[in-house]
């Protein structure tokens, strides 16, 4: 080898993380990519594929080449109109990546025409710490949706904040030994997205019926279904185990079949005021019986159950089974968990309903500390709709309607009473710091013992 193939050879090794950096920008989709890294000595294999994506018209991709600590992304910048709204649409396909929730995520990052951040145009929740009058626009993270022939589509609508001129678009790719496949990409100025505004609503009373009876109990509801109706509410929330308080008799005495006498009861009452109703009893199945909480559609047809997941002592006292399972039922008004009392105590049951899309938590509770309620909703981004049996006076636990940002929007004060909220579920909450972070907690928590199985990662 001569001097000069050697000294080529040399700078090429020196020099080679500064060349990928500066490499040539790649156009896909009418779009300038260049790849970065956050170090270049964990810098990924990143390629442009001019026949690569679903459709074959190219793709990027971004391999770790077998080394789980690679971090790499292909980065795009293109011009914006502040103040107006961007559609923004990506597909990939994942090889070999154990965890992708952890591993692959797209963000957005809002820029003035120097490139400097700029602020948010409406200002986080009030919290004691910030001073800020308007939070800076943190970036953005599109949820994702799998397809039918293994492609996932990371889409979603966003406001440009109104001193925006440019918006960075990152694909990335970290903490995997595998392999991602990003295709045609787009952000493409937009309609506003409409309002989904709904009106939640608790129900604060104690029923004591005279006849003693179940469904005693339940008649007591029935005028605030009534004003609930009235007010043109889209969701109650009852309280817990309606059917047994007050009335001195074992559980084993009034567990019921789901459905049974009390969804025969309020089915109508449901359908008549057009709402969804959620409300606390014990179900008998065969020997077992549970703490459940039903939901009853607009149309008087019962949605779904949810059995108690967490008992607390008098419960497994009394022979009380938990359940096992955290559905989430996709209704006409949106996306409806729930959980019941003792659950409040702990994140888990909360975090799992809002990691299978929950846009609102009815939770009938006898009571709790309200600082868990408003730990639930703020952690999960999620509106949280109690209705307990706790007096006001004992500054426990409240009836209410708790916001993204933990407050009560709405709380219920006098027995035989119901609080309204109004509330857009198709509005984002943004932290100053933290922005949209409802959309960071499915990149960020921590792993589940079976993902970390999975990921052949070591548990604390």
């Amino acid at each position: 080898m001569s001097r000069h193939s050697r000294v080529l050879v040399l700078l090429t090794l020196l020099l080679g993380p500064l060349v990928a950096r500066g490499a040539e920008p790649v156009r896909l989709a009418g779009m300038e990519w260049t790849t970065d890294a956050p170090r270049d000595e964990i810098r990924p294999r990143m390629e442009s594929l001019s026949k690569g994506g679903r459709d074959g018209q190219g793709s990027l991709a971004i391999d770790a080449e077998g080394f789980d600590g690679a971090h790499g992304w292909w980065q795009a910048t293109l011009p914006v109109n502040g103040g107006s709204f961007y559609r923004f649409l990506v597909l990939r396909k994942a090889t070999d990546v154990a965890v992708p929730r952890r591993s692959l995520f797209v963000r957005i990052r809002w820029a003035d025409d120097r490139g400097q951040a700029v602020r948010r145009d409406e200002p986080s929740p009030p919290v004691r710490y910030d001073t800020n009058p308007l939070p800076r626009a943190e970036p953005e993270y599109p949820g994702e949706k799998a397809t039918a022939d293994g492609w996932t589509e990371v889409a979603d609508v966003y406001a440009a904040p109104s001193k925006a001129a440019q918006a960075t678009i990152e694909l990335h790719l970290l903490w995997t030994k595998g392999r991602v496949e990003y295709c045609q990409p787009s952000l493409v100025e937009s309609a506003e997205p409409p309002s989904r505004k709904v009106r939640l609503a608790t129900a604060h009373l104690r029923p004591q019926s005279a006849d003693k009876t179940p469904l005693g109990n339940c008649r007591l509801f029935e005028p605030l279904i009534e004003e609930a109706g009235r007010q043109k509410v889209d969701l109650l929330v009852l309280p817990e185990t309606l059917t047994h308080y007050g009335l001195g008799k074992s559980v084993a005495d009034v567990a019921e079949l789901v459905p049974g006498p009390a969804t025969e009861f309020f089915a109508p009452l449901a359908r008549k005021h057009h709402l969804h109703l959620v409300f606390g009893l014990f179900e008998r199945d065969g020997r077992l019986i549970y703490n459940t909480a039903a939901l009853i559609g607009p149309d008087g047809e019962l949605i779904g159950k949810y059995r108690k997941v967490t008992l607390p002592r008098g419960e497994v006292e009394w022979g009380v089974q938990p359940g096992y399972e955290c559905p989430v039922f996709d209704t006409k008004l949106g996306k409806i968990g729930m959980m019941i009392c003792y659950d409040g105590f702990f994140p888990e049951v909360a975090r799992q309903l809002s990691i299978r899309g929950a846009e609102v938590i009815a939770w009938p509770v006898a009571g709790c500390n309200p600082l868990l309620g408003a730990a639930r909703a703020c952690e999960n981004h999620v509106y949280v709709v109690s209705s307990t049996y706790t007096d006001v006076k004992q500054d426990w636990m409240i009836s209410a309607v708790f916001g993204h940002d933990g407050r009560a929007l709405a709380q219920a004060r006098e027995w035989g009473s119901i609080a309204v909220a109004e509330v857009d579920l198709a509005k984002r909450t943004y932290w100053s710091s933290l922005g949209d972070f409802r959309s960071e907690v499915e990149h960020h928590r921590p792993l589940t013992p079976a993902e970390a199985e999975a990921a052949g990662a070591p548990m604390p």
